[in-house]
């Protein structure tokens, strides 16, 4: 019986997953599952950690979170195997997804992380991507973790403005450039 209930739960994740057609927050899978009720915090992460071990599902790591992502071989066996998943489950899974299309998505598109390139050199990388087209791509080179963290921090309250003000300042050409 257990483990026919690990199975169920690995079929609800990739269920989750292949409806979406960008990554998933750790903090947005677990949150739904777990209001559902259909299992507890660890075993989420165990299962999603199984999904990731068996090749079903990849792993992202950006600044402060975990991105989620369906693979092929994922895709494939749920194919084989998503009438285990009851019709209210999916029907559950459906409207939600439906209902927090729009701020999930608004979660990841907005992305930014950092690396040290070398001693007290830290390159912070920040994205916009709407709909698997990249908006804006910036790499900033900066002295201390601690300063790319902010940076990374800020950038989601921030990238629009940032953004706002490169277009219009790129695009305002060379005699408007000063002002």
């Amino acid at each position: 019986m257990q483990s026919e209930s690990i199975m169920l739960y690995k079929l609800i994740i990739l269920y989750i997953l292949d409806r979406m057609d960008f990554p998933i927050t750790n903090t947005e899978l677990t949150r739904f599952i777990l209001e559902k009720e259909y299992c507890n915090y660890l075993t989420i992460q165990q299962t999603l950690e199984d999904l990731i071990e068996d090749g079903y599902v990849e792993v992202e790591h950006s600044h402060n979170s975990y991105l989620y992502r369906i693979t092929p071989s994922g895709k494939e066996t749920l194919s084989f195997f998503y009438t285990r998943i009851s019709v209210a489950i999916r029907d559950d899974i459906d409207a939600y997804l439906s209902e927090k299309e729009y701020q999930l998505r608004e979660m990841v598109s907005t992305t930014a992380d950092y690396y040290e390139a070398k001693k007290n050199e830290f390159v912070v990388e920040l994205r916009v991507i709407e709909r698997d087209s990249e908006l804006v791509h910036i790499n900033l080179l900066v002295t201390s973790a601690a300063e790319a963290d902010i940076i990374c921090s800020r950038w989601k309250e921030c990238s629009a403005d940032v953004y706002g003000y490169l277009i219009s300042t790129l695009a305002a050409g060379p005699q408007n450039a000063s002002k």
